[in-house]
């Protein structure tokens, strides 16, 4: 078993959009969070299925990502 970070983040026309920051370019989709969990487990396990495949070492997540929020004056 492997645990990875994800990030949802709102789309303009409704949505969300899924990353893995530990794993390039393993990105998904859903409509809810909860679809964006599920989604996003079943694209991290093709994902390293793929990287096994190829002979590949599966990245582990060492730190996690933050998500921090600054205010400027506009």
């Amino acid at each position: 078993m492997r645990t990875y970070s994800i990030v949802v983040d709102p789309d303009p026309e409704g949505g969300y959009t899924v990353t893995v920051p530990a794993l390039p370019g393993c990105v998904t989709q859903g409509e809810t969070t909860e679809e964006c969990i599920a989604h996003a487990q079943e694209a991290i396990a093709l994902y390293l299925e793929d990287l096994v495949a190829s002979g590949e070492a599966i990245p582990e997540e060492k730190e996690h990502p933050q998500l921090l929020q600054v205010t400027v004056a506009a």
